[in-house]
């Protein structure tokens, strides 16, 4: 993050502009709108503009900038098209601790201006850290579209509450719980309607029997597939739980960018696993899965993949439907289908493949016990979970079985994220290739003629960045 994102109270401080065109006349309707003092310094100042400054009654330079302008003021905005001033404006703002704008020109600024959606008292703020104005332009647009404007009016409703709740509801986690009883039950539906004063009649009933003798809390677990890897693989559903859940436990294989996506101030529990390293054995995980939840806590078990596919979800909901623990399982794009589709390899194909099999390539001893004689067969596309280990004797079991030693192979390392990487060969040679590329977990193997379409397809494959 390049930018920490504040909001400033800027309401009734002097901040200084200095420019007199069109782009300071923008930044000043800003700095009104947020209510400062204006002060502006500019040798020349447009009609717009100087009318601007008379109805907000800002203070008006029509001259060069000089250092002692920089007096008393809370934050300066340099909108001038000479480059030596506003290096030597943000010089001596730095030098004052001033927070300090140069319009275009991040390199010198302390902060940054974001392009604003605003349902005020909801305000919006998006930035691209200068990098790209038509970006945060489009991604305004979309914001505009999807916040509605009676957000803002939801939003001055419930702040009108506020004292009243604190003071009625003392603990933190009581109150939590009444807000988002508010916002998940009707409240909105009326205020969006224009129902205002039902909304506000609904909320008194509410908070009239709040508070009394609080029932004891229903926790609930949340089992929740994060995908393969690319966070935007994530489902609208998963964010929705991520976001709402006090406390989180997650795999190994959850990337730091989808833990991001979770709410800030959830606690958060790796509870992760790997070949020969279980450091939270399984019916710990269970245990304490239900422990929190008896707890009166939203519990997030979040899991690489899909929880119900090599994920032991199916365990962890056995426990908990045994001590009748309410609980969600939210699917999310295995590994299988989200890396063979960012490696251009199609799953099952008319010419090539029927069908398709997952099977856990654990090895037991020094082999990997399967049905070797059904997942021998050229009409189906094999994908093996956690195979590195075992490619060797996966390999020759398959050969000893009947199928060709030709058979196309790929092996793709950390799929579906910007590091993804594929290997690829025969049945005969993908184990030296795997070993001469030294090629880490996690991954996934995919065996079947339809690999032979990778080189082809992946060169279409418009879900990759890379």
């Amino acid at each position: 993050m390049d930018y920490l994102p504040v909001f400033l109270d800027i309401r009734e401080r002097p901040c200084l502009l200095v420019g007199g065109g069109e782009v300071a006349l923008r930044k000043a309707t800003l700095l009104a709108r947020a209510g400062a003092r204006l002060k502006l310094v500019a040798p020349e100042v447009r009609g717009d503009l100087r009318e601007l400054l008379e109805a907000e009654l800002g203070i008006l330079h029509q001259r060069r900038f000089e250092d002692a302008d920089l007096d008393n003021v809370a934050l300066v905005i340099a909108a001038t098209n000479d480059d030596q001033v506003n290096q030597h404006i943000s010089r001596l703002a730095r030098d004052r601790s001033l927070p300090v704008n140069v319009v275009d020109q991040p390199a010198l600024c302390t902060f940054i201006v974001p392009a604003i959606v605003d349902r005020s008292p909801v305000v919006v703020a998006i930035s691209t850290g200068g990098s790209s104005p038509v970006l945060t332009r489009q991604l305004k647009e979309k914001i505009e579209q999807a916040v509605p404007a009676a957000y803002g009016r939801l939003a001055a409703l419930l702040g009108g509450f506020r004292k009243r709740v604190r003071a009625r509801i003392d603990d933190f986690e009581q109150r939590t719980r009444f807000w988002e009883r508010l916002l998940d039950g009707p409240l909105s539906g009326l205020v969006f309607s224009g129902r205002e004063r039902e909304a506000e009649a609904w909320i008194e009933s509410e908070l009239e029997n709040a508070g009394d003798a609080p029932a004891a809390p229903q926790g609930e677990v949340w089992l929740v597939g994060a995908g393969p890897g690319d966070p935007d693989l994530l489902t609208l559903k998963a964010l929705r739980l991520m976001y709402a859940a006090d406390v989180v436990l997650y795999d190994r294989l959850v990337s730091p960018e989808i833990l991001q996506k979770v709410r800030p101030d959830a606690e958060k529990f790796h509870v992760g696993k790997q070949r020969a390293h279980h450091p939270v054995p399984q019916e710990a995980i269970n245990d304490q899965l239900v422990r929190l939840a008896r707890q009166g806590r939203k519990v997030l078990r979040l899991k690489g993949g899909d929880p119900f596919i090599f994920g032991r979800g199916g365990e962890e909901i056995d426990r908990l439907a045994e001590l009748g623990i309410p609980f969600q399982v939210v699917p999310g794009i295995t590994a299988a289908s989200g890396c063979a589709s960012y490696a251009g390899i199609p799953l099952t194909h008319r010419d090539f493949a029927q069908s398709v099999r997952f099977v856990a390539g654990h090895l037991k001893g020094d082999r990997v016990g399967l049905d070797w004689p059904h997942l021998a067969r050229e009409d189906q596309t094999l994908v093996i979970y956690m195979g590195l280990v075992g490619l060797p004797n996966i390999c020759r079991q398959l050969v000893a079985h009947g199928m060709p030693a030709d058979m196309p192979v790929a092996v793709v390392q950390q799929g579906t994220t910007a590091t993804q990487r594929v290997v690829s060969g025969t049945l005969d040679d993908i184990v030296a290739r795997v070993e001469s590329e030294a090629v880490q977990p996690p991954t996934i193997i995919i065996i079947g003629h339809v690999v032979s379409l990778h080189r082809e397809l992946a060169w279409f494959n418009v879900s990759r960045d890379a």
